[in-house]
């Protein structure tokens, strides 16, 4: 319970396909590997970056993630470090879902000042090159890659946009990649990322609904691979360490976007590692 009436920041996707027990590290690596040795700021990639960076900054910060499990260890990072959060279970493929778990934020932490869309998908990472046209896709993937990437954003943003714009303030940023700048094609190895213009396509529409109800909205392009227990175990990370990101700093570019003043607002914000050209 918020029963220090502090701002609220909900993070969809608080915990990463990546951690230490992910279900990319498991697809690539053969299961859980140790990530001890790690600093807290990168176990959990960018989601948990950003919510122990909120939190931080005293933010009550809800973590959401379909199973309560993969997000205890990083809710127990926070309250260890003096900060304050919880755990919501949430689907982005269930509408019933979504509305169940903001029911309950409302009522346990209160109306949503910040909203950070950071939910992952690996559908598509496991098939076969002679499965890596688009027509050789199975419908189901794309129905889940669709999910997460459009209709989730959708709903989500229904449930916190009602009560920020009748605040006049609140700020909602949506975690994307390069593959949201425009259409690309799908390697062996590679997630389905087509529906990702979507998604930076109704954070521009978003924008130009709610800025004027004091509501700001920002795509942010990550532009690169991200540090994590997963990735930095990936012998093409070992052999080139400066393309990782650090996700501690993803997650200040994210805190600067929610503390900018309103007379000069960023809509997107493109980050790449600097050995690496940005995407366009």
């Amino acid at each position: 319970m918020n029963s220090n009436g502090k701002p609220v920041a909900v993070v969809i996707g608080a915990t990463s396909k990546w951690q230490s027990d992910g279900r990319n590290t498991h697809l690539v690596h053969g299961g859980d590997i140790d990530d001890s040795d790690l600093p807290v700021g990168v176990r959990w990639g960018v989601g948990g970056a950003i919510s122990l960076k909120f939190a931080q900054e005293g933010f009550f910060t809800v973590l959401t993630t379909r199973n309560h499990a993969n997000a205890a260890p990083l809710e127990a990072a926070i309250r260890e470090a003096g900060d304050d959060a919880m755990i919501v279970e949430l689907d982005l493929a269930s509408r019933d879902s979504i509305s169940n778990a903001f029911a309950r934020i409302r009522e346990e932490a209160g109306d949503p000042d910040v909203l950070v869309y950071n939910a992952g998908y690996l559908e598509g990472r496991d098939l076969p090159p002679e499965m890596e046209l688009m027509e050789n896709i199975p419908f189901e993937m794309y129905e889940t890659a669709q999910h997460i990437a459009s209709s989730g954003p959708f709903l989500v943003a229904k449930e916190v946009l009602p009560s920020m714009r009748e605040k006049g303030q609140g700020t909602i940023l949506i975690s994307n990649n390069n593959f949201s700048l425009r259409g690309r094609k799908r390697y062996t190895g590679q997630s389905l990322y087509y529906p990702r213009v979507l998604m930076r396509g109704f954070a521009q529409a978003l924008t130009e609904e709610y800025s004027e109800h004091g509501v700001h909205v920002a795509n942010v392009v990550i532009d690169g691979m991200i540090d994590s227990p997963g990735t930095r175990a990936t012998a093409h990370a070992q052999q080139n360490p400066d393309l990782l990101m650090n996700p501690v700093k993803i997650a200040e570019a994210f805190y600067y976007l929610h503390t900018q003043d309103r007379s000069c607002w960023t809509h997107e914000l493109q980050v790449t590692p600097f050995p690496t050209k940005p995407s366009f």
